[in-house]
């Protein structure tokens, strides 16, 4: 009897770097180049020995990949100079996966929402009356997945106008403070926290990122509900708990 090994199919390069990322339990920030791209290379050439189809960007970002390594083994006064000019060799590749990353969940949201809608069923009964009396948990409303993402791209559009010079800063935001960051900040706003408002104090791209990783959190967790009132207005941000720590009815159980 023979075995035919089978491989995880990834949708691109920077697919297969997040899967290879959180496989090794290591920090996206710190990223151990090394490590990483010798087992993106193995992939590949498993790829290979079992005839998969890869698209040019998977050779591209090996290309990419060595080209960073070999920059990392350069000696430390050689760095130092490059560093003067370019930064760390891993700064734009992170900007890259984190953005990836924003996109990937967004969608993961949006498509875990939607399967929770398929799963419920209406008897034969006036619909229009249980619906306004009962209405469907639904944390994110009438917003698709295009009118977050379009607010997002707003927010670093703003960012990239203030031309901030973008560096890796030493005590790297998380995603669990900024869920408690958001909470508090929804906490006193019973009229909705205006989308744009929860990044005001980010000082960076990243932070920007990682902000908003931490509300697709909360959103999948039904601890917040967003809703736009009129079409291309501000979205709004809602906390999903009422007087007394009961979970109001916009958000998921």
């Amino acid at each position: 009897m023979s075995y035919k090994v089978q491989l995880p199919v990834f949708e691109g390069p920077l697919d297969l770097l997040l899967h290879l990322i959180d496989k090794n339990e290591v920090d996206i920030y710190d990223i151990p180049i090394a490590l990483i791209t010798q087992q993106y290379l193995e992939y590949l050439s498993a790829a290979e020995e079992l005839d998969l189809e890869l698209t040019s960007e998977f050779l591209i970002m090996a290309s990419t990949l060595l080209s960073i390594k070999a920059r990392m083994l350069l000696p430390k006064s050689t760095m130092q100079n490059e560093e003067e000019f370019g930064g760390d060799p891993r700064e734009e590749l992170v900007e890259k996966l984190l953005e990836y990353k924003i996109f990937k969940e967004t969608a993961s949201v949006f498509k875990e929402m939607e399967y929770s809608q398929a799963k419920i069923f209406m008897r034969h009964i006036d619909e229009a009356k249980l619906l306004k009396d009962y209405p469907p948990p639904n944390p994110v409303g009438d917003v698709t997945l295009q009118h977050l993402i379009f607010a997002f791209h707003k927010v670093l559009a703003r960012i990239e106008k203030k031309k901030e010079v973008l560096t890796l800063p030493r005590e790297q935001v998380t995603i669990r403070s900024k869920i408690s960051y958001i909470l508090l900040q929804v906490k006193n706003k019973p009229l909705g926290l205006p989308f744009r408002e929860l990044f005001t104090e980010a000082a960076s791209k990243e932070e920007v990122i990682v902000t908003f990783l931490a509300l697709l959190e909360l959103i999948r967790l039904g601890r917040i509900h967003i809703k736009q009132p009129q079409l291309f207005e501000e979205i709004l941000i809602f906390s999903s708990q009422i007087e007394g720590g009961h979970t109001s009815a916009h958000a998921i159980s």
